[in-house]
C-alpha cells in the first residue's frame, strides 16, 4: 500500500510463516490466440468490421437468446437430440429465431475445433461498449476489471465467467495486441460474455486515468505486490488490474495503480494462471462487499 494511502486499512493475518513468495501468472501457452480470415475469428483494427459472427455450444446460445445480441439462424445437428437442444428449439421459436437442422460437419466447419455440443448460431458481431458511455452508470460498489494485453482466449472467457458470477459488471480491454471476444470465448465463457459488459478502448492507461478521475481506486495484481490480495481493503469504486499471461502488468499501468497485491504461494510452484489469479482476487472484493453490506 502507498503510504498516501491513509484512508486504505489492511486486515487479516500475515504471511509470515511461510517463505516469501509471491504469485505469477504463468504464460498459459506461448502461442498467441489470435485468429483471422474465417468467421468468428477475431480481427485487429485495420480490418473492416465482420457484419455476422458465430458462437457455438449450448450455454452460449441460449445466454445469447436471451442476451442483446442479434441472432440470425441457429444450427442444431441432425445427430443430437438432447434436452438442452430441444430448450433452444423452444426459445428460439418464442422469439422467432430461424432454425435449421444441419449435418454434424457443417457446425464442425463453423466451430474450428470448438466443442460445439451441436449447435451453432450465426449472430450479430459482439456490441463493445464504449467507457464515455456507461461512466453514468457507475455506483459506488462499481468494479471494473481492468486486462493489460490479455492474448489468450480460454483465460479471458474465464475470467467473464467469474465476473458473471461475483456481480463485476465490466471489463476493460485495449484494442490492439489483446485478445478480443470470439467465439471460444464464449464458449469458454459458458456464455458469460452476454452479461459482462467489455469496453473496448484505444488507450488502456487513458481509460484507468479516466476511471481514477471519476473516484475509482486501482488495485494491481503482480509478483511484488505490496501486500497480499486479502490484506487490502476493497472499498468504493474499484479497477482491478489483472496483466498479461506471460509479462504481467506492463509499467505505464503498474504507475497508475495505487497499491499493488500478491497472491502467496506455499507450494513448489511459484505461478498461477491468469484467470484463477483474477478468481481469487475478484472473489476476495465479493467477501468484502458482502461484509460491508451486512
Amino acid at each position: 500500500m502507498n503510504s498516501n494511502d491513509n484512508n486504505r486499512e489492511s486486515g487479516g493475518n500475515s504471511f509470515k510463516d511461510y517463505k516469501d513468495r509471491k504469485a505469477k501468472y504463468q504464460d498459459r501457452d506461448k502461442k498467441s490466440d489470435f485468429k483471422g480470415g474465417k468467421k468468428g475469428g477475431y480481427r485487429n483494427d485495420r480490418d473492416k468490421a465482420p457484419l455476422e459472427d458465430y458462437i457455438v455450444g449450448i450455454n452460449p446460445v441460449l445466454e445469447a437468446i436471451e442476451g442483446n445480441r442479434t441472432i440470425n439462424k441457429i444450427m442444431i445437428s441432425k445427430e443430437k437430440r438432447t434436452k438442452q437442444i430441444h430448450e433452444i428449439v423452444v426459445k428460439a421459436k418464442e422469439h422467432r429465431i430461424v432454425i435449421q437442422e444441419v449435418d454434424k460437419g457443417k457446425i464442425e466447419s463453423v466451430a474450428g475445433g470448438t466443442n460445439h455440443q451441436g449447435v451453432a448460431a450465426y449472430v450479430s458481431p459482439y456490441p463493445y461498449y464504449e467507457l464515455d458511455d456507461e461512466i453514468e452508470n457507475f455506483t459506488e460498489n462499481t468494479i471494473v476489471v481492468a486486462l493489460d494485453n490479455l492474448t489468450d482466449v480460454h483465460n479471458f472467457g474465464s475470467i467473464l465467467r467469474t465476473c458473471d458470477a461475483v456481480g463485476a459488471d465490466y471489463v476493460i480491454i485495449p484494442n490492439r495486441r489483446s485478445v478480443q471476444v470470439n467465439a471460444t470465448v464464449g464458449k469458454t465463457s459458458a456464455g458469460a460474455v452476454e452479461h459482462v459488459k467489455v469496453i473496448k478502448t484505444n488507450s488502456l492507461g487513458n481509460a484507468i486515468q479516466k476511471l481514477k478521475d471519476n473516484g475509482f481506486w486501482v488495485i494491481g495484481a503482480d509478483m511484488d505486490g505490496e501486500q497480499t490480495y486479502y490484506e487490502a481493503t476493497y472499498k468504493g469504486k474499484t479497477v482491478l488490474v489483472a496483466g498479461s499471461e506471460g509479462e504481467g502488468m506492463s509499467k505505464h499501468i503498474k504507475r497508475l495503480c495505487d497499491f499493488v497485491v500478491s497472491i502467496p504461494m506455499v507450494g513448489k510452484v511459484n505461478s498461477l494462471n491468469v484467470s484463477v489469479a483474477t478468481s481469487l482476487l475478484l472473489y476476495e472484493w465479493r467477501r468484502q462487499q458482502d461484509v460491508q453490506n451486512k
